[in-house]
């Protein structure tokens, strides 16, 4: 029987990078993987809504490098840049108060997503909002996968929703298929996400997979 793993992790090392990135020894290791788990949490919850595609986190000798990768650079940034500097203040902050490791330096980066239809995490986030504003969940899946499928750039999309749809007494689950998605193939380029979109009645689950074509090597 084949097992159901993780689209980012199965290609770990293939087309994908990790999204920490250090080195550490014995001793610092759980404490430094603790506090990457803390602060991409807590910029996944405090940038929520301003469609943030991802956190990755670079650790040098003395230094600490955050890249916020999203389809909203300005939003996050700021009028000349106050935003960011708060943001950065913020990080200093929960770094104090989870006694995190220090580092000496801090650079705060923010990366503009050029085309947020391809990402899986953006995606996911504006079918979260959508639902969170009481539009009908069918209608808001459909809608979302023809704005997705519209970028040439696309070339198969999958959305899961699980959960308490609509409003129901009864939890239960749809999903929907356009396009090819690979999911065994390793060279193909299939970007995932979860997210959750807030009810009164409880949390819905959402799952999306976009598959953006395959990737050879450039010879």
């Amino acid at each position: 029987m084949s097992h159901t793993v993780h689209p980012f992790s199965h290609r770990l090392g293939i087309l994908r990078d990790w999204r920490s990135r250090w080195f550490a020894m014995k001793d610092k290791y759980k404490e430094l993987l603790r506090g990457d788990i803390i602060i991409r949490e807590y910029l996944m919850k405090r940038l929520r809504g301003m469609y943030v595609g991802g956190v990755e986190i670079e650790r040098g000798q003395k230094s600490l490098r955050i890249v916020v990768k999203t389809s909203r650079p300005g939003m996050i940034i700021g009028k000349s840049a106050e935003g960011a500097l708060k943001l950065k203040e913020d990080l200093l902050a929960l770094m104090r108060k989870h006694k995190l490791l220090q580092a000496s330096e801090l650079k705060l980066d923010i990366e503009e997503i050029r085309s947020p239809e391809s990402s899986a995490a953006i995606v996911a986030a504006m079918i979260a909002e959508s639902l969170e504003k009481r539009l009908p969940f069918r209608r808001v899946m459909k809608q979302t996968m023809e704005k997705v499928m519209a970028n040439r750039d696309v070339e198969g999309i999958k959305v899961y929703l699980g959960g308490r749809l609509g409003g129901a007494e009864m939890a239960r689950s749809e999903e929907l298929k356009k396009g090819r998605i690979p999911l065994q193939t390793l060279r193909a380029d299939v970007d995932f996400a979860r997210e959750k979109a807030h009810m009164t009645y409880g949390d819905i689950g959402i799952k999306v997979w976009i598959y953006r074509g395959e990737i050879f090597n450039k010879k």
